[in-house]
């Protein structure tokens, strides 16, 4: 079963689930019949059966008879051909994709079934209150809270986009099913819907045939906003909100949100080529334009429900203020008759004059009520494409269009956008103007709409409204200006640029809503639409940038090298620290500007200036992969600084925004043992933390990664060492009274870290989490957890309250002899990346980034990183005498008892035959087979540990199973006999193997 959420509570009936599963895997069924005919039906059912037998049998412990089944359905599976073995493979993969929507489905049924739901904000605050937290100190933290979630694009997601859109009709469908008011008519409609959904499902390729650009998958995450996350933000903090008056008495302020969202998707350069310093600056102005252009269609569906006319005395006036502006307008453009195009040169830019843009027809959804947005409409799918041109990497202008529609999305591209990147001729730049302007359009809009004059009855809040429209599509119509890289007036007053800028006329709509007694409207669309701006701002998702730390010391070769002053790579830490806090103090730029680097080093510094282009308004945070040193942070920092020395000239004005947070990434063991030694030597510097204190509000943020740990020392070693290194870092930073912000790199299988959200939070040490947490959710579990709009709901509740627990009441951190007795004493060498004599060295395992590593090992079913010596390591501990020990810290302790729930989970499910079958089919060496051999004796030892542990520390088989499993989708993984230990190959492809609903 997929993971997808952590709210699966025990006893929870699952009829409903069941009854989904078999009308979709019996109208798959019917699917299969009419496309391929009943011969492969029989062949489907019988190898579906067969299967099954194995299963149940080894279930049973019939071993040998499972053998012997499992032979024949071999020797049958062997004897098909191609074109049929494609569609068995096929056809199961979407019975497991129909099971898992069932799946999601059914939480969300869950959860809107249950009046007290577990770890919700309303559950969490009582228990709190309950428990002695006063309701004060309640409120301020959650009003403090600071959570952000990072989307990034990692190659988890295997999944095409438009099977995903898919899934999710399906799912709607479902939910659509249930409604009790349905007729005869209404079901058989709605069964054929389902039957060409996934009619359209079988007759889709899964594949995508060509690779993804970063572009694609920028928009992918983009797409995530505006179909799920969009809708389900308001109704998260009203969530928030209501729990907060209820037990303190005070509701959350408007624009406070605990929760926030960053992206990776267009900004991680680490170890991909592609993803160049105009790809970063396109995808963070596609951002903005995705922003603009729903807040446009969110201020027509407001304008039609502020149709009253009471308002305070201030609102009153703005009103008034637009009318006498667009009045005067007018009045000057009736008495100008010169065209204004009788200028050449690209230095004629248009300016759009004053003017209301009111809605000339109902929007969408305007006509049904609110809450709509996160239930009921969900089924309404509306893919906006942003404006972009797969030829740049990058963006393109719109077709024309009416400023006035309510809802207005990028089309066909212009005549003449073969000519991108180019500054047109002047006659070219007149006619494209004369398009875009007032003079040049028809006058349709006037047939529609009169004059102002002509309308004593129009309301102030649409005028407001309606001049906020105005100036949002004049900020969207120089969006597209940049991504075509075309000439634009800048003129501060005619865009938006901030979220404060948006937010003081949509708040003064609210006060004087609120001030004559209309606070029911208030509360309604207007108060959702500043919580989203409060939440998503400009940019909906500020973009992260990730770089490898050894790519800036090959730019400050370049430039120390240039200069004479020798090569910084071969510098000692104390040299390196001395010249670049020497540097950072002067206030001169250190790069020439004329100098002539490699490409590598061009596109790093090119990175840099596009950073300073945009600055920490649309960019998050600079992070640096494989940090070991002070010195990695202060090289960014200089590069930064030079940078924003130069835009700064070239612009002639400060670089927008402000620097961007630079953090340390510590992946491998080496660095993890090291990270707080190294933030120490960070913080000695007086320079870098007045920087901190001035420039970051004395935040520091490190981050920690667990896909590369994982891979470097096993899943049990990694654990510990991300644990003691976050106490390092944390106490490193209280050292120097800077406080400390974590940034978690978790992936979706437990293999890179993944697991239960509430419970990896609480599994953190003591004072790490106080109030602030940064976590990717990457690739599959980014639809898994927020494609639904409901399910997204459920998922950031669960952050906020997990998040509120840690800060308010953290665990207790083990005594001095539960530490000394832990079994990692004995596993904290082990690394799995380099075994014993048995196998050879390969040598392309160390460089083997963390996804292939894992998902190769998943492939085969044996799931090495996750258990490999833990067992081993348990049973030590265990003859050692130390069983009272270690049932204390399961017992006490989050983090172990988390740590061993999801690995006994990972062990349960690993299957040692299928293992064998990958040996037996593609290892032909003896003695890499004999390694196999032993490795799978090692899961076996390790499986009976967990049932003979759970025996003997009692406390550990009292437990319920987990909560959620461990999702790795499978993927082509690594194709050679590459995988640690030799024993384990890996296919071309394949599938997990089916489960029982």
């Amino acid at each position: 079963m997929p993971e997808t959420t952590d709210d699966i509570a025990e006893g929870i009936s699952f009829q409903a689930f069941e009854d989904d599963c078999r009308l979709l895997g019996s109208l798959l069924h019917d699917v299969l019949l009419l496309e391929l005919g009943p011969h492969f039906i029989h062949l489907f059912e019988r190898i579906r059966i067969l299967a099954q037998s194995v299963a149940t049998m080894r279930g049973a412990g019939m071993e040998d008879t499972g053998a012997a089944v499992e032979r024949q359905l071999e020797a049958e599976l062997a004897a098909m051909s191609l074109e049929d073995s494609l569609s068995i493979a096929r056809a199961f993969s979407h019975y497991l994709n129909l099971t898992g929507i069932a799946e999601r489905y059914h939480r969300v049924r869950k959860s809107r079934s249950e009046v007290h739901l577990s770890k919700s904000c309303d559950d969490i605050f009582d228990k709190l209150i309950q428990g002695g937290v006063p309701p004060e100190e309640l409120y301020d933290t959650v009003c403090k809270q600071g959570v952000e979630i990072v989307l990034t694009a990692h190659p988890t997601q295997i999944n095409r986009r438009t099977l995903q859109y898919k899934h999710l009709r399906i799912a709607h469908l479902l939910e659509f099913n249930e409604r009790p008011d349905l007729s005869h008519e209404d079901r058989e409609m709605l069964i054929e819907d389902l039957v060409r959904e996934i009619t359209a499902l079988w007759q889709t390729d899964e594949l995508r045939r060509h690779k993804p650009t970063p572009v694609d998958e920028a928009r992918a995450g983009l797409h995530i906003v505006e179909q799920s996350l969009w809708k389900a933000i308001p109704r998260y903090l009203r969530r928030v909100s209501n729990a907060l008056k209820k037990h303190t008495g005070k509701p959350l302020p408007l624009t406070c949100t605990p929760i926030k969202f960053g992206s990776w998707m267009g900004g991680d350069r680490d170890g991909n080529p592609n993803v160049t310093a105009k790809v970063t600056r396109d995808v963070s102005l596609m951002s903005r334009w995705m922003a603009i252009d729903l807040y446009i269609r969110q201020l027509d569906n407001l304008s039609f429900e502020l149709s009253t006319k009471k308002c305070s005395e201030k609102l009153a006036s703005v009103a008034n203020e637009i009318l006498l502006k667009v009045d005067s307008s007018e009045s000057a453009s009736e008495e100008t008759k010169a065209s204004p195009w009788t200028q050449t040169g690209p230095q004629n830019i248009v300016k759009l004059q004053p003017s209301l843009a009111l809605a000339a027809q109902l929007p969408s959804g305007a006509d049904l009520p609110s809450l709509t947005e996160c239930i009921g409409s969900e089924a309404q799918i509306r893919i906006v494409k942003p404006p972009w041109n797969p030829k740049r990497q990058g963006i393109q202008i719109p077709t024309e269009k009416s400023d006035d529609s309510p809802v207005q999305s990028p089309g066909r591209t212009r005549p003449g956008s073969s000519h991108m990147g180019r500054t047109p001729s002047a006659g070219q730049l007149r006619k494209m103007l004369f398009t875009e302007s007032k003079i040049g359009r028809s006058s349709f809009r006037k047939l529609l709409e009169p004059s102002l004059s002509d309308r004593p009855g129009i309301t102030p809040y649409r005028i407001v409204l309606g001049n906020v429209k105005e100036k949002m599509m004049k900020t969207r119509r120089r969006l597209e200006l940049l991504l075509e890289d075309l000439p634009c007036d800048y003129d501060p007053a005619e865009y938006y640029e901030t979220p404060d800028q948006l937010l003081e006329p949509l708040t003064l709509c609210y006060e004087s809503l609120q001030s004559c007694g209309s606070s029911i409207l208030a509360d309604g669309r207007l108060a959702d639409l500043i919580r989203r701006v409060a939440t998503f701002g400009m940019v909906l998702m500020k973009l992260d940038v990730r770089q490898e730390s050894g790519r800036h010391a090959e730019a400050l070769d370049a430039v120390t090298s240039y200069l004479d002053l020798g090569i910084y790579s071969e510098w000692d830490e104390e040299k390196k620290l001395d010249f670049l806090t020497r540097e950072l103090k002067g206030k001169r730029p250190l790069v020439p500007p004329y100098i002539e680097v490699a490409a590598d080093v061009q596109e790093v510094l090119d990175t840099f200036r596009v950073a300073a282009e945009l600055g920490s308004d649309s960019l998050g945070a600079y992070v640096i992969s494989m940090a070991s040193n002070a010195s990695d942070v202060l090289a960014v920092e200089l590069l930064q600084k030079d940078a924003r020395l130069t835009v700064s000239g070239d612009l002639g004005r400060p670089c927008p925004g402000g620097t961007l947070r630079v953090v340390p990434l510590f992946e491998t063991v080496k660095d993890l043992r090291e990270a707080g030694s190294a933030i120490r030597n960070l913080l000695a510097i007086d320079w870098y933390r007045e920087h901190v204190i001035k420039n970051h509000n004395g935040h520091q943020e490190v981050m920690v990664g667990y896909s590369d740990s994982g891979k470097d020392a096993g899943r049990f070693t990694a654990a510990w060492e991300l644990y003691k290194a976050q106490e390092d870092v944390v106490a490193a930073c209280n050292e120097f009274g800077i406080k400390v912000t974590l940034f978690h790199g978790r992936g979706g299988s437990i293999g890179r870290g993944g697991g239960p959200t509430y419970l990896a939070i609480q599994s953190q040490p003591p004072g790490s989490v106080m109030g602030t947490l940064r976590s990717t959710e990457q690739g599959e579990m980014v639809q898994a957890k927020f494609g639904l709009p409901k399910t997204a709901v459920r998922q950031l509740e669960i952050y906020t309250t997990a998040v509120l627990l840690a800060t308010l009441r953290p665990p207790h951190p083990p005594g001095t002899p539960t530490g000394e007795a832990t079994p990692q004493a004995e596993l904290g060498y082990l690394n799995i990346g380099s075994r014993p004599a048995k196998r050879k060295a390969t040598p392309g395992i160390n460089n083997l980034r963390a996804i292939p590593w894992v998902f190769a090992w998943t492939q085969t079913r044996l799931v090495l990183p996750a258990w490999l010596g833990v067992g081993k390591g348990l049973q030590d501990a265990l003859d050692k005498g130390h069983t009272e020990e270690l049932r204390a810290m399961y017992d006490e302790w989050p983090f172990f008892q988390s740590t061993l729930d999801l690995i006994e989970m990972v062990v349960a499910k690993a299957d040692a035959p299928m293992a064998k079958h990958y040996d037996d089919v593609l290892v032909s060496s003896p003695e890499r087979r004999a390694v196999g051999e032993e490795l799978r004796r090692e899961l076996a030892r390790s499986g009976e540990m967990r049932a003979g542990g759970q025996r003997a520390l009692q406390a550990i088989g009292e437990q319920p199973e987990p909560e959620e499993a461990d999702r790795e989708q499978a993927a082509v993984p690594q194709s050679h006999e590459h995988a640690a230990g030799g024993g384990a190959a890996t296919a071309a492809t394949g599938r997990r193997q089916p489960e029982a609903p």
